[in-house]
């Protein structure tokens, strides 16, 4: 469990993650919606990231209706992550 911190989430497609994403992200996916959901209290908070931070809104507004107390979108998303902290990004290929 995640008790007492907030659990970072990604929601782009597995291509995307795969060629970058933010440190200890969680890939959510349809797929990956039950473990996450078994693995966080709803009390944890969760940041949810997108490419912009336009899907981000609606996948955590999905997450609140699920019971989470505190889900917040991360403006910018991914590619604001990216452009402000460059060396913040894990790779799952050698570059």
């Amino acid at each position: 469990m995640h008790q007492g911190t907030a659990v970072l989430v990604d929601i782009r497609d597995p291509q995307s993650f795969a060629m970058g994403h933010t440190p200890g992200a969680f890939h959510l996916t349809n797929d990956s919606l039950a473990a996450f959901m078994r693995d966080n209290d709803f009390d944890t908070p969760v940041m949810v990231m997108c490419y912009h931070g336009n899907s981000s809104k609606g996948a955590a507004q999905y997450l609140l209706q699920q019971g989470y107390d505190a889900v917040y979108s991360v403006d910018g998303g991914f590619d604001a992550w990216h452009r402000h902290f460059p060396a913040e990004v894990e790779y799952a290929f050698e570059r």
